[in-house]
């Protein structure tokens, strides 16, 4: 019969054998995640410890990017009601409660994007299941920005597709682009012509001959956004991130605050950034390099939301600088 330090040792030597062949796993899981092929010999100690480190650091990352806090996260699907005190004619019931709606005057809220009617006790109750319909969504410019994009079932607003288009199609290498402004009144032509035209807007070179004023319309359309493109929610953290001085923590900081933005927002500013990194293509025509369109679009992607004037004064260079790594890092990203 086997001793009680015999039958340990045994143990001891399974337990390492079982740990080992675990290791070897890992390690082959890992090579194939990094893009390496295994064979019988390993890569030496220098080569493959730090890029298990890394490995490992980046899988970390995506785990903690993974598991953000709820309540840090901005609804990416859902759309609250834009409900305002309405004077209905005519008897009317609430769409919540299904209850009468009593009164001669105010007597209940309606969405202003989708048309449901409710009383305004009942308002607070509703889902945020807000689906924009065209025939109440009368206007372009001034718009919130997820509330149009619903409205046109697209994934950016048209505006935007619009102007980078035309703009890439004729204007890249215009000099001073975006720098530059255009007259302010064909500027307001063309905003009134997507609020009443919407997608058959006419802004080619038979319309409007000057690049600039087509730039003019869109930097003034992000402008005129109720929410930024960078939203208010998401505004704290894109600022602590530019803060950062170690590239990779800064890189990562961006990742996070980009998770927080909604999905719409988020798909404009991949695609403008696109468009800004193919601007940058062509400095040596148009001038324009990631630092200067990040001081033209600083202050038109995000907004400093409710803070002292100090402070929003403060913001204004790393406003410049969020939009620098934006640019100058779009393809990893986004």
């Amino acid at each position: 019969m086997p001793s009680r330090d015999s039958y340990e040792v045994h143990k001891g030597e399974k337990s390492l054998v079982q740990k080992a062949k675990r290791e070897a796993n890992q390690e082959d899981i890992l090579a194939a995640a990094l893009g390496m092929r295994m064979g019988p010999q390993k890569p030496p100690a220098t080569i493959w410890q730090p890029l298990k480190l890394f490995a490992y650091s980046q899988l970390t990352s995506l785990v903690r990017r993974a598991t953000l806090k709820e309540s840090d996260r901005t609804p990416r699907i859902e759309k609250v009601h834009n409900f305002k005190v309405h004077t209905f004619r005519g008897p009317h019931w609430c769409d919540h409660c299904a209850s009468f709606m009593w009164g001669l005057m105010a007597q209940g809220v309606k969405c202003a994007d989708c048309g449901l009617n409710v009383h305004k006790q009942c308002s607070p109750m509703v889902p945020n299941d807000c689906k924009p319909d065209l025939k109440h969504v009368r206007k372009v410019y001034s718009c919130d920005l997820t509330t149009l994009v619903k409205a046109h079932n697209t994934a950016r607003p048209m505006v935007v597709d619009m102007c980078i288009r035309e703009i890439e199609s004729r204007g890249l290498k215009s000099e001073g682009l975006y720098r530059i402004s255009g007259f302010s009144d064909s500027v307001e032509d063309v905003k009134m012509a997507f609020d009443r035209d919407g997608e058959k807007t006419d802004i080619s070179v038979n319309a409007y001959e000057d690049i600039n004023i087509i730039t003019g319309a869109l930097k003034l359309y992000l402008r005129d956004l109720p929410v930024p493109v960078i939203s208010y929610d998401a505004y704290p953290r894109f600022i602590e991130a530019a803060k950062h001085t170690d590239p990779e923590k800064k890189l990562e900081a961006f990742r996070e605050a980009l998770a927080l933005l909604p999905q719409s927002h988020t798909e404009t500013l991949k695609y403008l950034m696109a468009h800004l990194k193919r601007v940058t293509l062509n400095e040596k025509d148009n001038l324009m390099n990631a630092e200067n369109l990040a001081i033209v679009f600083g202050p038109t992607l995000m907004r400093a939301p409710n803070v002292d004037a100090i402070t929003a004064l403060n913001d204004i260079r790393y406003q410049r600088q969020v939009v620098e790594v934006l640019i100058k890092n779009e393809d990893v990203l986004f």
